[in-house]
């Protein structure tokens, strides 16, 4: 099953900052390395990232930086804004909200939800990692078969 994601800049400078392996956004960079999640993206979210990373005050090596960029872009897939008539807080927010939209089933994992409109697709890390769980790791519903070992009394 593949899980689409947008990433939030704030999503992986958190991660790239964390100092705990176990935060969610650390679990989310994670689950794009190993391509549990596949990142969409397209060229103002890879030219965000870029500028924001390298920004001084992260003092992130130009090898963290690279790597992480190429993981996206090998991993993932580049796609076209589908224009939205919503009004967000910050403008340059607009170009993830639309990037989402264009791929089915795809969602937006920010730190700042408040930033965008309350869509079920827009989620946090720790409720990217919930629904990741549940893709992954399916409840058996009330009509499935429990698990029964016959072994040599079948």
């Amino acid at each position: 099953m593949k899980i689409y994601a947008i990433i939030d800049t704030n999503v992986i400078i958190s991660a790239l900052l964390s100092r705990h392996a176990d935060s969610a956004t650390v679990k989310i960079l994670d689950h794009l390395f190993d391509r549990t999640l596949i990142p969409v993206y397209n060229d103002e979210i890879l030219n965000e990232y870029s500028t924001v990373l390298r920004r001084a005050k992260f003092n992130f090596s130009e090898h963290l930086i690279n790597a992480t960029l190429d993981t996206i872009k090998q991993s993932g897939i580049s796609s076209e804004r589908i224009a939205s008539d919503e009004n967000l807080p910050d403008p340059k927010d607009i170009v993830f909200y639309e990037i989402t939209l264009s791929v089915d089933g795809a969602y937006l994992v920010t730190g700042n939800t408040k930033h965008f409109p309350q869509k079920p697709f827009i989620v946090t890390p720790a409720e990217m990692l919930q629904v990741i769980n549940e893709m992954l790791f399916p409840k058996p519903g009330p009509l499935s078969e429990p698990s029964v070992g016959y072994g040599k009394y079948r």
